[in-house]
């Protein structure tokens, strides 16, 4: 069940908290802005063997990464974009991907940078995982398959990509759900103390700027994302192999050191790359987002989040919220599969 709510401008509290409360992330380099045309060349596209239930998954050469991703769907058919978070994988959307095959979409399901089968075509690439070069690779994504436009959906790291794509690029989004609304932040935000209940909750954020928390998730790394899983959806009771399904995704050889840059560089602890720069200066300044979006958030998402009515105000086209209910957290395409595609599919006709 959901909660559907309309928020007006007279509704909402002032947007500034945005900048606060949202995760920060960073930018794109003004030279992306003239690559997003689709290319005339074929894909480079080649299929690795596997025994996931998505099947076989594909390969493609995007931008600095040969991409993983898994593909449903009729391959004519409207194309939908799922991009997961931390410390989850492309299992978030397992049911979610069929149902919308069933309805006629093409359903693309990435792997980001630093997990799964997804690796760097260079040994010389930063490890970079500032939130634009994230978003960077969305759209390398869809030139290297020749896609003009998708309708993108996503959950924490991958909410922040898509709200990133939709407000910088919004001829490429068709429409957009976002789960805990609008993420996009700066450096210069991440500086802003926030109050001690709130701080506590990014605890992994700062143990993760020390020396001591890089060593102890590049051990420990299994371990800890299981707790994550649980202090950020308390009430969902996931069993060893429904997380052991994810965890593997972990086992990619960046995904410790893109874990840590990203968020040593919310804190302004590490720099990204300077070809992003001048995307940053836009990003820094909330850019609002025109595109058809609905934004969702479970009623019991453990993990940090913004409260709706201080981003509503950043949507400016078509828009609405839904409350989750039912014991939901934050991994909420898992755990609520029929909103979200329920969400995608209304959000496309919005």
């Amino acid at each position: 069940m959901y909660k559907k709510l309309k928020l007006t401008r007279r509704s909402v509290v002032s947007a500034a908290v945005v900048a606060i409360l949202a995760a920060q992330m960073g930018t794109l380099s003004s030279a992306y802005a003239q690559s997003t045309q689709p290319k005339l060349a074929q894909p480079d596209i080649s299929l690795s063997a596997s025994h996931d239930p998505w099947g076989p998954l594909k390969h493609v050469h995007a931008g600095v990464l040969d991409v993983a991703y898994a593909e449903m769907g009729p391959a004519n058919g409207p194309v939908v974009i799922l991009l997961h978070g931390w410390p989850y994988d492309i299992h978030s959307y397992q049911d979610v991907a069929p149902a919308l095959a069933a309805k006629g979409y093409r359903v693309l399901v990435p792997y980001a940078r630093g997990y799964g089968e997804t690796r760097f075509l260079s040994n010389s690439t930063m490890r970079n995982a500032e939130p634009a070069a994230l978003a960077v690779d969305a759209i390398d994504f869809m030139d290297a398959l020749h896609i003009k436009r998708a309708v993108f959906g996503g959950f924490d790291w991958g909410a922040r990509s898509a709200d990133i794509v939709a407000a910088l690029w919004p001829e490429r989004v068709k429409a957009l759900v976002s789960v805990s609304g609008y993420l996009i932040g700066s450096q210069e935000s991440g500086r802003t103390p926030l109050p001690p209940k709130a701080e506590y909750q990014w605890w992994y954020q700062y143990y993760f700027a020390t020396q001591r928390g890089y060593i102890g998730y590049e051990k420990n790394h299994h371990d800890f994302a299981k707790l994550i899983w649980q202090l950020a959806s308390p009430k969902w009771n996931f069993d060893d192999t429904i997380y052991e399904r994810s965890a593997r995704a972990l086992d990619n050889p960046d995904h410790v050191a893109i874990t840590i840059h990203n968020y040593r560089w919310r804190l302004g602890l590490v720099n990204g790359e300077a070809k992003y720069d001048k995307l940053e200066q836009r990003l820094a300044q909330a850019p609002k987002i025109s595109v058809p979006t609905i934004t969702l958030e479970g009623d019991a998402n453990g993990a940090p989040h913004p409260q709706p009515e201080a981003y509503a105000k950043q949507f400016i086209g078509k828009y609405q919220f839904r409350l989750i209910t039912g014991g939901i957290g934050h991994n909420l395409p898992e755990e609520a599969p029929q909103a979200f595609t329920q969400a995608v599919i209304d959000a496309d006709n919005l």
